[in-house]
């Protein structure tokens, strides 16, 4: 694999980042996790990702971050076409439900995770929304059997085939 499939964590909050981290570090072998402390830090980090030839496959955002806020920031991601199809993931305890609302209709929000989360919880999404992407984005399937979710992939890599003949 040339390229690189990230994770981009967008948290205020050292010790939440550091625990959600902690929670993906099974995933970070395949998905190289990045972290960005408000939206201006992860515009930056994307913009890197990007210049370099990889991707991002997955955004966990907070709601609540200095300036602009994680609802925003998913929001201008879901209109860039180098980001349009990472899924996003909303990680946040404060959002009201009109800026959730905002985030499912314009951002395309794929998941919403509230504070706290369990450890487990945490995983089953990250590797339900990194299936999704690998099968939407990716050729060769077959790499990430090891880490997502296999059954999912075979069927789509069956599927494929049959489309394909």
């Amino acid at each position: 694999m040339d390229h690189k499939i990230y994770i981009l964590i967008v948290e205020d909050e050292l010790e939440v980042m550091d625990a959600l981290v902690k929670d993906l570090e099974n995933f970070e072998a395949f998905f190289p996790v990045e972290t960005a402390n408000d939206t201006r830090e992860a515009q930056e980090v994307i913009d890197y990702i990007i210049d370099h030839g990889h991707r991002i496959g997955l955004i966990l955002c907070d709601h609540v971050l200095p300036g602009k806020n994680g609802v925003d920031l998913l929001i201008d991601l879901q209109s860039n076409e180098d980001t349009i199809k990472s899924k996003k993931v909303l990680v946040t305890g404060q959002a009201g439900h009109e800026d959730t609302i905002l985030a499912i209709n314009k951002a395309n929000l794929d998941h919403y995770i509230s504070k706290p989360w369990t450890e487990e919880g945490l995983q089953e999404v990250v590797r339900n929304q990194l299936t999704d992407y690998v099968i939407e984005n990716e050729k060769n399937l077959l790499s990430y059997m090891q880490i997502l979710d296999a059954e999912k992939l075979s069927e789509a890599m069956r599927t494929k085939k049959m489309t394909d003949h």
